[in-house]
């Protein structure tokens, strides 16, 4: 090949977002500067779920894992001096994705860019967020609805704009198997597809369905993550061919952006996640028939905290030297016709479109949501349980845990800290919005947005004049639950059926003996305070305490401190395990451990879990929380024995 045929390299981008608009609007801009091409906008838990900085479950999570944006000042901010004509942004918002893209179009018509020009993606897929992010905030038919609103909208007023990414990264992060991770993604899509469909002419409904992309998640198994893609292409082809009768094939490409696994990565041995981070770049990067279009790498210590710039400008580097210092670029597809790569894609794709006609047959993936959570909890507990049993080695952990202190923790612990004080400073300036905007065009605004939603109307437009009025995120998704009602996912765990965990008989024995000291059968409460939706942590231990012969009480994700404290009054618990991965750990629980001894509660034992640094453990300790468990402790039968031992009449009396 000559120099001029190379391949153009995909885009290079960063899942970025922190403390505030002004610092993540410096660190896309620094980051722009050293090679990357696309923006990937990280919003923290607050925006991502609908409320507002100063609301009661937006405490202790403002700027912790991404950038607060509660109104059109914030997204100038985020934004300034960043011409959105000419960037490719990726926007990783789901529930509130109408909203967030209608303040950016309302921030690049400010900047005079023509908005038919605007270049990016809004993720947009709820059914991920009800089996495994927790984002959600409406029950699935009217969220399908306003997914379909914002394609729509789109495709007629910002055609080169991605209105859906298909995520199915996630799935993975929750225990998907590749096929499943297959099969209920192109699910969703079959699931949105079906909902546009009647609302567009038919001659432009192929073009819609060529704007609809993807989100995929890269494993250690690369060779199988690899095959696995070039399932994905095959049979998006075949579905956009087959079910909607899509002749042109420019139209049926599988279009896809990744960012690799997160759940891989380890906090014990951090710095044999960069090699990780580099094998699992490879599945989706090796086959031209199947590479991705946009790239983003997570840092070597997300498995600590928050990454810092430098962490970030590695991941970059991988990715750059790659594109640049590679051959890679100059050759076409390398396993065409390689016959155990056919076999395993035929194997893939067998395995999906069993799966599928599963979903098809009870309803598609709106009806299937409860099943297919079970089935999530099911694979990721089987997942764990062979880490547990050296039957899966993850070097480090279960294998070869001896070794060098790593220098790269040295000093500060090898992550960025968000200070407390971001969260006050947002709440002031959302204060001082709400007192400077017109309040008539805020509420004249709203009561249009409600309007629409009620009608049944496209609420992309009213979204648009509701942020211009300046109308705050809180407000927007107060008018969609006031419309909608407000969702609670399935847990997944009381439909699940394992009893496969080998080495249960010592725990159960314990738990029967413990229940019959009681006076009755061991009470657990599990809980998720605040807004983290990531309950995959407190899913596996629930399910294997069940298995333990506990009884368990688990309602899932984002509760009150003060919700949780009345549940374990209710439940007369005799142990309270809270899971938090969000980094808001230290004002939830202290929060919560107030509550429990103004209740009269502080002689119930409680457990923290989530990724919780050295220092932050020893806080946690010292307000009395009993145990504290990291992603390093993986042996959750020794988990199950400490909660027994804390429970125990007996020991209680002896110390």
């Amino acid at each position: 090949m000559t120099e001029m045929q190379k391949d153009r390299p995909w885009l290079f981008r960063t899942y970025a977002g922190h403390s505030t608009a002004q610092a993540s609007n410096a660190l896309y801009r620094s980051n722009l500067s050293k090679g990357q091409t696309g923006l990937s906008v990280a919003f923290d838990l607050p925006t991502q779920t609908g409320y507002d900085s100063d609301h009661v479950l937006a405490r202790g999570e403002v700027g912790k894992v991404g950038v607060p944006v509660s109104h059109l000042g914030d997204m100038r901010a985020l934004f300034d001096q960043i011409p959105l004509e000419q960037m490719n942004t990726s926007m990783t918002i789901n529930a509130t994705a109408p909203w967030l893209l209608s303040l950016y179009i309302a921030v690049a018509e400010e900047q005079g860019a023509d908005v038919s020009k605007l270049q990016g993606t809004v993720q947009n897929d709820l059914i991920k967020e009800y089996l495994s992010r927790g984002t959600y905030i409406c029950p699935p038919k009217p969220s399908l609805k306003m997914i379909a609103d914002v394609a729509e909208y789109c495709y007629t007023n910002v055609p080169k704009w991605n209105p859906m990414n298909v995520c199915s990264y996630h799935l993975q992060e929750a225990g998907a198997t590749p096929e499943q991770e297959l099969a209920f993604a192109l699910a969703t899509g079959i699931a949105v597809l079906d909902e546009l469909k009647p609302r567009v002419p038919a001659e432009d409904f192929p073009a819609l369905c060529g704007r609809i992309s993807f989100f995929v998640n890269a494993g250690i198994r690369f060779v199988t993550e690899m095959c696995k893609m070039r399932a994905f292409v095959d049979l998006w082809d075949e579905i956009l061919r087959d079910r909607y009768g899509i002749e042109d094939a420019k139209f049926r490409r599988f279009r896809y952006g990744v960012q690799v696994n997160s759940l891989g990565l380890t906090e014990q041995q951090p710095e044999n996640n960069v090699y990780r981070i580099l094998i699992e770049m490879l599945a989706v990067t090796l086959s031209k028939k199947a590479r991705a279009r946009a790239v983003q790498l997570p840092a070597w210590n997300e498995a600590l905290g928050l990454p810092r710039p430098w962490d970030q400008q590695w991941s970059l580097r991988m990715q750059q030297i790659m594109a640049y210092e590679t051959d890679l670029l100059e050759y076409e597809d390398l396993f065409d016709g390689n016959p155990a790569v056919d076999r395993k894609v035929e194997a893939l794709k067998d395995g999906a479109r069993h799966e599928l006609a599963n979903l098809d047959s009870m309803g598609g993936a709106v009806a299937s949501i409860e099943y297919m959570k079970s089935r999530l909890v099911d694979s990721n507990a089987e997942r764990l349980n062979k880490i547990e049993k050296n039957e899966t080695i993850v070097v480090g952990v279960n294998k070869w845990v001896e070794g060098e202190a790593s220098p790269l923790t040295a000093g500060d612990g090898g992550i960025m800290v968000v200070d407390p004080a971001v969260e006050a400073d947002q709440i002031a300036r959302l204060s001082a919005w709400r007192a400077e905007r017109d309040q008539a065009a805020v509420d004249a605004a709203l009561a249009a947005l409600r309007d629409a939603s009620q009608k049944g109307e496209n609420v992309m437009p009213a979204s648009i004049q509701c942020a211009k009025a300046g109308v705050t995120t809180g407000e927007w998704a107060a008018q969609m639950r006031t419309v909608h009602g407000e969702y609670r996912g399935p847990t997944g765990v009381s439909k699940s059926v394992s009893n496969k965990t080998e080495g249960l008989e010592d725990i159960r024995t314990a738990v029967d003996a413990v229940s019959d000291r009681l006076g009755r059968r061991m009470k657990f409460l599990v809980g998720k305070p605040g807004l983290d939706g990531h309950s995959n942590g407190a899913e596996q231990i629930a399910f294997r305490a069940r298995d333990c012969g506990m009884d368990i009480s688990y309602e899932g994700i984002r509760l009150t401190p003060e919700e949780l404290v009345k549940a374990a009054q209710a439940d007369d618990a005799h142990v309270v395990g809270l899971s938090i991965l969000s980094g808001s750990h230290i004002p939830l629980v202290e929060d919560m451990m107030n509550r429990m001894r103004a209740a009269d509660l502080g002689h119930i034992p409680v457990i923290v879990g989530g990724i919780i640094p050295d220092e932050d453990a020893k806080r946690l300790l010292a307000m009395g929380v009993a145990k504290v468990y990291t992603p390093k402790d993986f042996e959750l039968n020794t988990i199950m024995m400490d909660i027994v031992t804390l429970v125990d009449p007996q020991q209680v009396a002896a110390e």
